[in-house]
C-alpha cells in the first residue's frame, strides 16, 4: 500500500497541491497559488486557439508545472502517485465536468461521484477526481470533502440534526442527519464584503487592513453591525456604513469591521430559529474570532462546537484519503 498521497484542493480563487502521509493526514510538502479554476479556465480560452490542447490537457500541464515545484520542495519523485483533487476542478469551467452527487448524501464518503483518469505517457500519475453535491436549490463543490473529513477526524454521530458552518467567499450551512447531508445553503457573505468594499459607494468609507488584535472600539464597532443586521432591513443597513462615515460616527477601520458585522449577523441569523440545534463552527484564520463572537453575540455559542484549528487544516486530506479508499483498490483497508 502506498504511504503517500497527493491532495490537490483546486477552488475557484486558489490552488493548493501537497505531499501527504495517508497514515495521518501530516503535510509534508504544499505549493500555494492563486492560480485557481477561474484564472486558469480564462488562460486557456485566452490560449486555446494557439495551444492546440483541449481544455483537460491545459488544465493538467498547469498540474505537471505545479507537481514538479512540489517535487522540488519535497525532495521526493512524485511520479506514480495518486493525486486526489477536489474544489471546482470537476465544475463547468474545471478540468473535467462531472455530475453532481445527489442528497441525502451519507457523510461517510460512500456516495461521492468521482472519474479515475489513469496513468499516461505524458502525465505519469492516476487522477481521482471528486465531483460535488447538489440540492433541489443550491450546490458545492469540495465541500463535500472537508464534510467528510470533519465526521471522520472529530467521531461524531449524527442521529438528530446538526448543522456544520463553513464560512468562506461562499460560506455554506450544512445540515446533517442521521450521518446523511440532507441541506446546503450557500450564503455569499465573503464575496459581498469584497464587492461592497472594492467595487461600490462603500469602498471610501473603510479600510479593510482590521489588526489582528481587535480593539475594544473595534469589538464594539463589529458587535454593532451584527446587531443592527438583526433589526433593519439589509439594503439599507449596508448604506448606513456610508453614513458612519459621512457623520463621523466610526473611523474606517471601524467601519469595515461594522460592516463585517452586519453580513455576518445576516447570515446566521437563521440558526436562532432552532435552538435546539447543536452547530459545528468549522474556521480559522482571520475571520475565525469575528465569528465567533458573531455567534457570541446572538447566543449561539452555547450550544456550538468549535473545531480545533489542527482538526480543522487536515479535514480535507482526509475525506479525500476516504474517497478514495472508497473507490480504488490500491487504497483497500
Amino acid at each position: 500500500m502506498e504511504k503517500h498521497i497527493i491532495s490537490c484542493d483546486w477552488g475557484s480563487t486558489s490552488f493548493r497541491l501537497r505531499l501527504v502521509d495517508r497514515t495521518n493526514q501530516a503535510v509534508l510538502s504544499e505549493v500555494l497559488t492563486d492560480e485557481g479554476i477561474i484564472f486558469t479556465f480564462n488562460a486557456y480560452q485566452a490560449n486555446a486557439a494557439h495551444s492546440n490542447l483541449s481544455r483537460k490537457q491545459y488544465f493538467l500541464e498547469q498540474l505537471k508545472t505545479n507537481l514538479s515545484v512540489l517535487s522540488n520542495k519535497s525532495s521526493v519523485d512524485l511520479s506514480g502517485l495518486d493525486i486526489v483533487i477536489s474544489g471546482m476542478a470537476s465544475a463547468s469551467i474545471g478540468m473535467h465536468e462531472l455530475p453532481y452527487a445527489d442528497l441525502p448524501f451519507a457523510t461517510d464518503g460512500s456516495q461521492a461521484r468521482v472519474q479515475i483518469f489513469e496513468a499516461e505517457e505524458s502525465f505519469q500519475n492516476r487522477i481521482i477526481l471528486i465531483s460535488g453535491v447538489k440540492s433541489d436549490s443550491d450546490v458545492m463543490r469540495g465541500e463535500e470533502a472537508q464534510l467528510i473529513g470533519l465526521v471522520q477526524l472529530l467521531g461524531i454521530n449524527t442521529p438528530t440534526e446538526t448543522v456544520f458552518i463553513l464560512p468562506g467567499t461562499h460560506s455554506k450551512h450544512l445540515s446533517v442527519r442521521a450521518d446523511k447531508l440532507v441541506d446546503i445553503q450557500t450564503f455569499m457573505t465573503g464575496e459581498l464584503y469584497n464587492i461592497l468594499t472594492h467595487h461600490s459607494i462603500l469602498k471610501d468609507s473603510v479600510d479593510v487592513n482590521v489588526p489582528e488584535e481587535l480593539s475594544a472600539e473595534d469589538k464594539e464597532a463589529f458587535v454593532r453591525g451584527v446587531h443592527n443586521s438583526a433589526s433593519v432591513n439589509i439594503l439599507n443597513s449596508l448604506f448606513s456604513v456610508r453614513t458612519n462615515q459621512l457623520f463621523n460616527k466610526l473611523g474606517k477601520k471601524q467601519n469595515a469591521l461594522y460592516l463585517s458585522g452586519l453580513l455576518m449577523g445576516n447570515e446566521l441569523a437563521g440558526l436562532q430559529k432552532h435552538e435546539d440545534v447543536p452547530l459545528i463552527l468549522c474556521t480559522g484564520g482571520a475571520v475565525h474570532k469575528l465569528y465567533r463572537l458573531a455567534f457570541e453575540c446572538l447566543g449561539l455559542l452555547t450550544r456550538t462546537t468549535i473545531v480545533p484549528a489542527d482538526v480543522l487544516s487536515r479535514a480535507t486530506i482526509a475525506g479525500q484519503i476516504i474517497i478514495a479508499q472508497n473507490n480504488t483498490p490500491l487504497y483497500e483497508n
